[in-house]
């Protein structure tokens, strides 16, 4: 991840989105990938208790933001930290790459690296707004991962009878992790920049730096996408209406009126 930049002169007014270098897809150990949800336990009770610190830390510097522009430097260097370390695990854990993620914010040396911008200035407005403004990306976010985790397990067949990640799989797969990625760096401030590219980047848009930068999504891929948000709204749904029925058997009161309306047998 590249180090912060702190007072830049703005000279190219192109818009700057977060962005995510991956390696191609490779070759993987099955043995970790039929683990890898046990192997990545202490990753998650790590990660849980950085998430509590990162939630005050952005508490501290949204009112940093909107009284002084911009994020404070200590906060910006410490949620740039989390979320490059929150992308490392979840790349891990949506088999992506098979290397084990460290236990640090910095390591140069992963596969995974993300590149932010924090220093660069932000609007007072939107800072204060910022949770109301999130919340279609936060629909969208919601809808990418539900989909991916519906199919999960044909996920994990794939990659554990293969022995890698199927080209088509491994850009949808990459294009939910950056868009997780951009998510997580708006809400916290990180950028300016609103979630964008859920279906990938037009060719040639940026010089090539990695596998994934820019992303250029083949159709079988796009297709993914529209499946996992389709998927997602169907299991969303399905959930809504699981909790609907459930809190009507739950309601004591039920059972007497449908008793109370239910047409007498016939010869009373």
């Amino acid at each position: 991840m590249e180090q912060p930049r702190w007072d830049v002169p703005v000279v190219d007014r192109t818009e700057f989105r977060p962005a995510l270098d991956l390696p191609p897809s490779a070759r993987q150990n099955r043995l970790t990938v039929l683990l890898r949800l046990l192997l990545l336990i202490p990753q998650f009770i790590v990660l849980w208790l950085l998430s509590i610190v990162a939630f005050v830390v952005a508490v501290i510097g949204w009112f940093g933001a909107l009284f002084g522009g911009r994020l404070p430097r200590f906060a910006a260097e410490w949620l740039a930290g989390f979320v490059a370390y929150d992308t490392r695990v979840y790349a891990s854990m949506l088999l992506i790459v098979d290397r084990y993620p460290p236990f640090r914010f910095q390591a140069p040396e992963h596969p995974v690296r993300i590149e932010l911008r924090p220093g660069e200035p932000l609007n007072r407005l939107a800072v204060f707004f910022r949770l109301v403004l999130v919340v279609p990306a936060a629909i969208v976010q919601g809808l990418l991962q539900a989909g991916w985790w519906t199919v999960s397990v044909i996920h994990w067949l794939v990659v554990l009878i293969m022995g890698r990640m199927p080209q088509a799989l491994f850009e949808a797969t990459a294009a939910v992790l950056r868009y997780r990625m951009r998510f997580q760096a708006y809400l916290l401030m990180l950028t300016s920049t609103y979630p964008k590219g859920v279906f990938g980047d037009p060719p040639n848009s940026e010089p090539e730096r990695s596998a994934t930068r820019p992303l250029v999504l083949t159709g079988a891929a796009k297709a993914l996408l529209v499946i996992y948000l389709v998927l997602g709204a169907a299991s969303w749904a399905a959930g809504s209406a699981s909790d609907q029925w459930q809190s009507e058997d739950d309601n004591p009161y039920t059972g007497d009126v449908v008793s109370t309306l239910a047409p007498l047998p016939v010869g009373r």
